[in-house]
């Protein structure tokens, strides 16, 4: 992983977990124990599932920017297939409150993607290659 997205990727995943750690409390004190547990399920699969992207696409990127693009897509496709197949398989769930689940799910997700949006905005990342040579003059 390159420096850049390690940067990315903790500017995203610190704040995401704060924001997890206040919506368990919350859900705790307003739905008990299931909904503490249930707001602990939703930040713990939206932190599992942007952090995997974030690898993916980085592995990616030093393949080819092309990779880059089609591993973000696919990613973003089979994340959401993932959520839908999760939350399938916990629709009528009584482990833990879904309410709180699915706000949690929902916040840390705007969580994450509006601090990403912002670590990306404050990289500092050049968009043409110095070292590139010119074709038709000198040695490139």
């Amino acid at each position: 992983m390159q420096a850049n997205d390690v940067r990315v990727l903790k500017s995203a995943a610190i704040p995401t977990f704060v924001v997890g750690v206040v919506a368990v409390l919350i859900a705790f004190l307003a739905a008990g124990g299931k909904g503490a547990l249930g707001a602990a399920m939703g930040a713990l699969l939206v932190g599992i599932f942007f952090s995997v992207s974030v690898v993916v696409v980085s592995y990616a990127a030093r393949v080819s920017p092309q990779m880059m693009a089609i591993a973000a897509m696919v990613s973003y496709l089979v994340k959401v297939l993932a959520i839908m197949a999760v939350l399938s398989a916990f629709r009528d769930t009584t482990a833990w409150n879904t309410q709180a689940f699915a706000w949690s799910v929902v916040v840390c997700t705007l969580v994450w993607t509006g601090f990403e949006v912002r670590a990306f905005m404050k990289t500092k990342m050049l968009y043409v290659d110095p070292e590139a040579g010119v074709p038709g003059k000198g040695d490139a």
